[in-house]
């Protein structure tokens, strides 16, 4: 009689940016499916990214190829890590051959937030005092809020979560605009002072979601993560991915969006403006949310026959010369 040798049961890791929002996002992801599969190992391994480790320069000189992912992305292809979590606003439109995005959880709260120094706590976004210094590290907040406010003076801020606050509790700005989602994943949502509302700030692509990351021949792997996958939310961020990428966009370009879905529709709203918030072009396209792609590549469309491309082209050629 021959026995049967089972094999033990598969481990599985993790890759996770080191700081405290990726960490929480990864260890929520971690115990979801520990929950939906308790018989497997759900390791998680930290690492830096380029984006980690520079603090001093602005996130648009950077450039954005990868510049929070590469490092998980090659970990994953050198078979280090089986899979990545990523705020999915981070990771760009196109991923590396032999990569995929393999699940979309249940998006957070995508809008931004209004984070204000304790003497402003009585003023809103359109009752701060001219000259009020506000904080974003974001060309596309910049650019809607110079469209709304040109009265302000912005300045760029980097650096963690707890970093930020604690530069703008030290008086170095009198408001500071975070995304929202992650002040409430790290149960900082006391913090929040004003959602802005849509009008004021379409949000980014993919804000307030995580993507999930994995190799495209992992196929066991792809199918057990298909347990945390939201499918609404996965339509509204493929119809922005998708809109962010047929107008060749980055991450840290001023693209803005907003997604709403009503029963089997999904409704659309782009925006792309100049830093300096003159120039502004905005549209909406509504249709069935199963081809979300296909409405974001429409209004990508009518967006550059209003003249998206040449205010794209103008921004990109003030971030090659480095100004």
């Amino acid at each position: 009689m021959t026995s049967v040798v089972s094999s033990p049961p598969r481990t599985i890791r993790i890759g996770s940016r080191k700081s405290q929002l990726a960490l929480v996002q990864t260890y929520w992801v971690q115990e979801q499916l520990q929950k939906s599969f308790p018989d497997i190992t759900f390791e998680v391994h930290t690492m830096s990214t380029q984006g980690d480790k520079i603090l001093d320069v602005a996130l648009a000189k950077i450039g954005d190829k990868g510049l929070f992912t590469k490092e998980l992305e090659v970990g994953m292809l050198n078979q280090e890590i089986d899979f990545a979590v990523h705020s999915l606003k981070d990771l760009p439109t196109h991923l590396p051959e032999g990569l995929t995005l393999a699940a979309i959880t249940e998006r957070e709260n995508p809008a931004d937030a209004l984070v204000v120094h304790e003497k402003h706590k009585d003023k809103q976004i359109d009752t701060l005092p001219e000259g009020a210094v506000i904080g974003t590290s974001s060309l596309r907040r910049l650019a809607q809020l110079r469209h709304h406010f040109p009265h302000f003076t912005f300045k760029d801020v980097r650096g963690n979560l707890i970093t930020r606050l604690a530069k703008l509790d030290a008086g170095e700005y009198d408001a500071l605009i975070l995304a929202a989602a992650g002040l409430e994943r790290l149960e900082m949502s006391d913090r929040i002072h004003q959602l802005l509302p849509k009008e004021i700030s379409l949000h980014a692509v993919g804000q307030g979601a995580l993507g999930i990351e994995c190799r495209t021949d992992d196929s066991e792997l792809l199918s057990l993560l298909k347990a945390i996958e939201h499918p609404q939310t996965r339509d509204r961020c493929l119809a922005e991915r998708s809109f962010l990428r047929s107008l060749e966009g980055g991450c840290q370009v001023p693209i803005g969006v907003n997604t709403e879905i009503s029963g089997e529709n999904l409704t659309l709203t782009g925006i792309v403006a100049s830093v300096d918030g003159q120039k502004f072009v905005k549209d909406t396209v509504t249709g069935i949310a199963n081809n979300a792609e296909a409405l974001g590549i429409e209004l990508a469309e009518l967006l550059r026959q209003q003249g998206a491309q040449e205010i794209l082209s103008e921004i990109f050629a003030v971030i090659q010369r480095g100004s």
